[in-house]
């Protein structure tokens, strides 16, 4: 059985502005300069803690702080990750082709966990995902592959048989650690040069070019 294991942010779903609105918030309640929404292309993609750590001062980047701002971003993104976020052309067609297909599909991302649920319900409600799992407290984020193995044991896959799409290097570099196969993205926040430096098998523009791959078995 294949199985097409897709990053969210910046690959199904363009969420940077939500993302950069919440970020932003946590700076003014703490009266620290903000940035521009361009630039969160950069700062997501690791997780919470590592967005956290980007956006703060530099004399700002203490554990204390960082946790604060963590859990205040948590609490404000959940309530307004949805505001306007959208799904990228392209991606509900090739979710249902690939089911059609017979394909399992699965998400694998740094977003906190709690997060992902909500949104793949919102943004895909007729879709049903073989596995979705986010950032998890006391499991190491993406690239470390602890996160595909939780995935390949809950849908009953091989390396071997699996696909992760992605449109970052930590995409890439997640891939690579876990035995499967990288494929990158140019819809999403990072650059090709970024994709092919970092490893990809393959890069597409479109999502429904995914299915030339699917079809060639790998």
């Amino acid at each position: 059985m294949k199985l097409i294991v897709f990053d969210l942010d910046g690959t199904l779903l363009n969420s940077l502005e939500d993302l950069a609105d919440s970020a932003n918030h946590v700076l003014e309640q703490h009266g620290f300069p903000t940035h521009p929404v361009d630039a969160y292309r950069y700062f997501v993609g690791d997780g919470v803690r590592k967005l956290i750590e980007r956006i703060l001062p530099p004399d700002e980047r203490n554990e204390t702080q960082i946790e604060q701002c963590r859990q205040e971003f948590v609490v404000y993104y959940k309530v307004h990750m949805e505001d306007k976020t959208s799904v990228y052309k392209g991606i509900t067609e090739l979710l249902i082709e690939l089911k059609k297909r017979g394909l399992k599909i699965a998400v694998a991302t740094n977003k906190v966990h709690i997060a992902v649920k909500p949104l793949m319900e919102k943004y895909f409600p007729e879709i049903r995902f073989d596995s979705m799992i986010g950032q998890r407290e006391g499991v190491p984020v993406k690239p470390a592959p602890q996160i595909m193995y939780d995935i390949l044991k809950e849908t009953g896959c091989k390396p071997s048989e699996t696909l992760h799409i992605g449109d970052t290097a930590t995409d890439m570099q997640l891939a690579h650690n876990a035995g499967i196969t990288p494929v990158g993205v140019l819809w999403g926040y990072r650059p090709l040069e970024e994709l092919q430096e970092a490893g990809a098998r393959y890069i597409i523009e479109h999502p429904l070019e995914l299915l030339e791959i699917v079809d060639s078995g790998f």
